[in-house]
C-alpha cells in the first residue's frame, strides 16, 4: 500500500466516523436528557436521576396512546405481511402486462410526502363514509407498512427458486400451503426485515395519524406533540428513549434470529 492509498483510506476512515457521529449525536443527547434532574433541557444534566421515567406513570393518556400505538403496529404489519406475500408472488411470477407499473405503484406512499398521503387518505376516507378513527388509522398504517414488506419480499424473491413451490404441489400441497411450508421459511429474513421496517414505520409514523386521530384515539407521536404544546420537560425524551429502545430490541432480536448480515441480504 502506498503513502497515496494511506492517506486516502485514512480519509475514508475519517468521514466515515464523522458521518457516525453526525448521526448518533441526536440520538445520544435525548437519551442523555432523559436521565436529567432539571426541570428543563440542561447537558451536561445537573444530576443524574430516573425522575422523569417515573413521571410517565402520571401522564394523562399515555398508556392508551402506546396501547393503541402497539395495536395498530402489530396488526397493519402482520395485514401487511400476507398482502405483501401475495403481491410480491404475483409480481414475481406473474407474467402479465403492468406488473412493474404495480410493483412502483405499491410502493408510491414512500415516494410522496406522509402529509399528502395524510390529506389523500383523510378525504378518501370521508367520500366513503368511514368515520371510525381506528379503522381509519389502522388502514392509513397498511398503506404506509405495505411497501416494506412489498419491496423487501420482491427483492428476495427474484433470488429464490420456485420450482420448490411447484415440486411440493406435485407431493400434494395446496398452492397455498406450499406457500407457507416451502416459501415463508426459505424466505424468513426478508419477513423479519420486512416486518421489523414495517413496525416501527407504524410506531413512529406522525404525518398520516395527525390526519386521522380524534379526540379518543390518538397515536404515541400525535400524544407526544401534544405534550410538547402543553408541558416541552424532559419527560419527551423519556418518552423518545423508549422509542430509540424498542428500535434497538428489535435490530438485536434480528440479529439474534437471522443474523444482521441475512437481514441486509433480505
Amino acid at each position: 500500500m502506498t503513502g497515496t492509498d494511506r492517506l486516502f483510506l485514512a480519509i475514508s476512515w475519517a468521514i466515515g466516523l464523522c458521518c457516525v457521529v453526525f448521526l448518533m449525536l441526536p440520538i445520544v443527547i435525548t437519551v442523555a436528557a432523559s436521565f436529567t434532574s432539571s426541570s428543563v433541557y440542561t447537558l451536561p444534566p445537573p444530576e443524574w436521576s430516573l425522575r422523569w421515567y417515573r413521571s410517565l406513570q402520571e401522564r394523562s393518556g399515555l398508556w392508551e396512546a402506546v396501547t393503541l400505538s402497539l395495536n395498530l403496529a402489530v396488526v397493519s404489519t402482520a395485514i401487511s405481511l400476507v398482502l405483501g406475500t401475495l403481491a410480491a408472488v404475483a409480481v414475481a411470477r406473474g407474467r402479465f402486462r403492468g406488473r412493474e407499473a404495480i410493483a412502483t405503484f405499491t410502493v408510491s406512499p414512500l415516494m410522496m410526502p406522509g402529509l399528502v398521503v395524510g390529506v389523500a387518505l383523510l378525504q378518501f376516507f370521508r367520500e366513503i363514509g368511514l368515520r371510525d378513527a381506528y379503522w381509519s388509522l389502522l388502514l392509513g398504517h397498511i398503506v404506509i407498512t405495505l411497501p416494506f414488506v412489498m419491496r423487501t419480499l420482491l427483492a428476495s424473491m427474484s433470488a429464490f427458486d420456485f420450482s420448490l413451490v411447484d415440486a411440493a404441489r406435485t407431493l400434494g400441497l395446496s398452492y397455498p400451503k406450499a406457500i407457507l411450508k416451502v416459501l415463508v421459511p426459505n424466505l424468513a429474513p426478508a419477513y423479519l426485515t420486512g416486518g421489523l421496517f414495517a413496525f416501527l414505520a407504524s410506531m413512529d409514523n406522525y404525518p398520516i395519524s395527525i390526519f386521522l386521530t380524534d379526540a379518543r384515539n390518538k397515536t404515541l407521536p400525535i400524544k407526544m406533540l401534544q405534550y410538547l404544546e402543553e408541558q416541552p420537560d424532559p419527560s419527551l425524551a423519556a418518552m423518545s428513549s423508549g422509542l430509540i429502545l424498542m428500535a434497538v430490541i428489535a435490530l438485536v432480536v434480528g440479529a439474534r434470529t437471522v443474523g444482521l448480515n441475512r437481514m441486509i441480504q433480505g
